[in-house]
């Protein structure tokens, strides 16, 4: 399993429309292939920043199925006027899970 996460900075002012069409978008990512989980994060520190918590299957699942299909379009076609800078992207694995 792969934890994509995703930092986006808003434009001030864009908070609530971010969080109304993410929230649209949330059912795209339900319906890709390989997507398991869809969670959005707002920082208490910086209002304007979110992350977003995708769990995909593997790491193709997102980088080379979904990025650039159409359904990829019609998410960032509903988001990306509110972001004030292109969104930071990592993929990460879970090494330990303590409790």
């Amino acid at each position: 399993m792969i934890l994509e996460i995703a930092q986006i900075d808003v434009k001030p002012g864009s908070e609530g429309a971010f969080e109304t069409n993410i929230a649209r978008a949330a059912e795209i990512f339900r319906a890709a292939a390989g997507c398991r989980s869809f969670a959005v994060r707002r920082s208490v520190e910086k209002p304007q920043r979110y992350r977003l918590l995708i769990e995909w299957d593997t790491l193709e699942a997102h980088t080379q199925d979904f990025t650039g299909s159409e359904a990829w379009k019609t998410y960032r076609a509903m988001v990306a006027d509110t972001f004030a800078s292109p969104p930071q992207v990592e993929h990460t694995e879970l090494t330990l899970r303590a409790f």
